[in-house]
């Protein structure tokens, strides 16, 4: 198995899931959360995955200095794109993880992972290569798929034999990641390097609500409730995506 990069038929796709409520409400908390954690200065943000480049937008347009590192050359023009139209500033590279210490020389305030680790051959080979690229005192805003919400959405769904089998990674076109990771043994493998200072869910209900339930709700009043139970100590866990905020050690 290899690291799965995105070609223009997942980017299109990417921009249609932030073109709606699931895209909507990822931002939602991710934006929540840093917001309450990162101080009101301005800082060096290096996101890797940078994909289409809505967060590191969200971030540059709040006077932070971004770097974005993206392998896949279409996302990386969606970003260069979004940026101009907007009239922000940023430095865009195209090259996977692996190459990142080889040529980046400074640490970051802030370095963003969402939505890379689940594409990965083995995920938890980019945790040092992350906690090198942060700087002390700094943060890592971490995002990932979660598998306890694909386990809890196939028993939802009767999907017996597949969870029998084990066997809930996307296949090799799917959109469905590769690698759902486990958050116990992802904590692990952060292990002594690393402080989780908060967690949140993306998505604790949406994803279960019933499509009809979804085409009705409004979308401020979906971007409320999950923002109002994304850390709910039963609710969090559900989640489709994790978020976590770790400081180095």
């Amino acid at each position: 198995m290899n690291d799965r990069h995105f070609d223009e038929l997942a980017s299109r796709f990417a921009e249609k899931i932030y073109g709606g409520a699931k895209g909507a409400i990822r931002l939602a908390v991710l934006q929540a959360d840093l917001a309450e954690a990162l101080p009101e200065r301005p800082l060096r943000v290096l996101d890797i995955g940078a994909g289409l480049g809505h967060m590191a937008l969200w971030l540059a347009q709040r006077g932070h200095q971004l770097t974005l590192a993206e392998p896949a050359a279409p996302m990386l023009d969606g970003a260069r794109a979004r940026f101009a139209e907007a009239g922000a500033t940023a430095t865009f590279i195209q090259a996977p993880w692996q190459d990142l210490l080889g040529q980046l020389t400074e640490r970051y305030d802030l370095v963003l992972c969402h939505a890379v680790l689940e594409w990965l051959a083995e995920p938890e080979s980019i945790l040092p290569v992350l906690h090198q690229l942060t700087a002390p005192g700094g943060w890592l805003s971490l995002a990932f798929y979660n598998r306890d919400a694909l386990v809890y959405r196939n028993l939802l769904k009767g999907h017996f034999r597949k969870l029998r089998s084990n066997r809930l990674a996307g296949e090799k076109q799917s959109l469905t990641p590769q690698k759902p990771l486990d958050p116990r043994e992802l904590k692990a493998q952060l292990g002594a390097d690393w402080q989780v200072e908060s967690e949140s869910g993306v998505r604790v209900f949406h994803d279960y609500m019933p499509k009809q339930f979804q085409d009705q709700a409004e979308l401020l009043d979906l971007l409320e409730m999950e923002l109002a139970h994304r850390r709910h100590p039963s609710f969090a866990g559900l989640g489709r995506y994790l978020h976590w905020i770790c400081r180095p050690h």
